[in-house]
């Protein structure tokens, strides 16, 4: 999935404005400027769009986790992926909304995708492990999709 797609899904999810998502990506220190981060939430086919790149999307992932859960120095700051997969944007998400495997089966379920513990236990394992399995675009749809429904529900 493109680092874009998840960019804008955070962003509405949580209802951050641009210069909140400059500010998550500052705590982990990279700098931004207003108009880059404007061209990154543009959609692909819109004038100005910039690719997200990997680096700025795994130090966002990295700055969301210290935003959603705080920053605690006896711990070492989230690794920086050279290459973020949707395998890591899952993990990463997991952990900033601190979640569970239920959690997770809860909110793939909430959005009409079933998964059994077993396959969502592989989207976490080491690539290279037998019991891998890469997280399709789909799984990291159906994923964001829910876990919006979780964290902004419609008011009705």
């Amino acid at each position: 999935m493109m680092n874009n797609d998840v960019l804008r899904s955070v962003r509405y999810m949580l209802d951050l404005s641009e210069g909140r998502l400059i500010e998550i990506l500052a705590s982990t220190g990279i700098t931004i400027s207003p108009p880059v981060m404007s061209r990154y939430l543009k959609k692909e086919d819109e004038a100005d769009y910039m690719v997200c790149p990997d680096e700025v999307m795994a130090n966002f992932l990295n700055g969301l986790i210290f935003f959603k859960r705080g920053r605690d120095d006896r711990f070492p700051a989230p690794e920086v992926e050279k290459r973020v997969t949707n395998n890591v944007m899952l993990k990463k998400l997991r952990v900033a909304f601190e979640l569970k495997t239920e959690d997770l089966q809860g909110i793939l379920a909430a959005a009409d995708f079933k998964v059994s513990e077993g396959e969502l236990s592989a989207f976490f394992r080491k690539e290279g492990h037998k019991n891998y399995r890469p997280c399709g675009d789909q799984v990291l749809r159906y994923f964001l999709k829910g876990l919006t429904m979780r964290v902004r529900p419609k008011k009705g």
